[in-house]
């Protein structure tokens, strides 16, 4: 499909430029190179993606497809102009993915499939890759729910699949920005400063910057931490029952939801 081919290419592209960033410009010291790190956060991203093509072909652009087909959805029954349509949708999807993510740490259940990303010991780009292939297909379902609620235009959720995927490359980044460009970043995008306190091993800044694209929802709920308490080189990350090398491998991240401990 064609936009399955635009979007995989942006991908690359943004995964690139980020890794040579990174590279350049790193944010903390890094104590597990690229090669104990990447291969199993690749093979993930790999095995989800596969997955999420058997169980939905046509993923989240199908879905929109029938949607329209269907005229399902508020903004396929109020007047709006095509423009507005996609702004708002944009604005509705950002903000219910902003409540997946809160549910996914409230609910002991979600947490099991969710703390796979939380217990990576440092984060890099392939961090927005590390999540269980269970979540993602929940996460598919959520945002099916959503789309057809919506009636969110096919416009709007190839732009949204596009920016969630670039802003989780992004704020996952092990990128030094400089502090007026992180400031004004903040206004608008999660920065990778930003979102790192959400990585922190302390619950309460774990429990903050919940926004993986707008910074609006945290600012609106609540929910937002400008800095960890310890300062972003000697906060620690990652879960502790969770900590060794080897929960970086493929076989250990697709087992940890049904496992207590390492």
């Amino acid at each position: 499909m064609p936009d399955a081919a635009l979007r995989l290419g942006i991908f690359i592209a943004a995964f690139a430029l980020l890794a040579c960033a990174e590279s350049l410009w790193p944010r903390r010291k890094q104590p597990l190179p690229r090669g104990q790190r990447w291969p199993g956060h690749l093979a993930l991203q790999v095995l989800s993606a596969l997955l999420l093509r058997v169980v939905f072909p046509g993923a989240a652009i199908g879905l929109a497809m029938q949607v329209d087909a269907l005229g399902w959805g508020l903004f396929n029954l109020w007047s709006l102009s095509a423009g507005m349509a996609v702004v708002l949708s944009l604005l509705l999807l950002d903000l219910g993915i902003y409540g997946q993510h809160v549910a996914s740490h409230r609910w002991p259940w979600l947490w099991r499939l969710h703390r796979l990303h939380h217990s990576d010991r440092q984060l890099d780009l392939t961090s927005a890759l590390r999540f269980h292939p269970l979540e993602i297909l929940l996460s598919m379902v959520w945002k099916g729910v959503l789309i057809a609620i919506i009636g969110a235009p096919v416009q709007a959720v190839l732009i949204f699949e596009i920016m969630l995927n670039a802003s989780a490359l992004f704020n996952h980044a092990n990128l030094r920005l400089p502090l007026r460009l992180d400031a004004w970043l903040r206004k608008l995008l999660v920065t990778p400063d930003m979102h790192r306190v959400h990585h922190s091993r302390q619950d309460y800044e774990t429990d903050s910057n919940y926004g993986f694209c707008l910074t609006w929802w945290d600012w609106l709920f609540g929910s937002y931490r400008a800095q960890p308490e310890a300062g972003h080189d000697n906060m620690q990350i990652g879960l502790q029952e969770f900590g060794s090398i080897s929960e970086s491998r493929l076989r250990q991240m697709l087992t940890q939801p049904f496992r207590e401990k390492q």
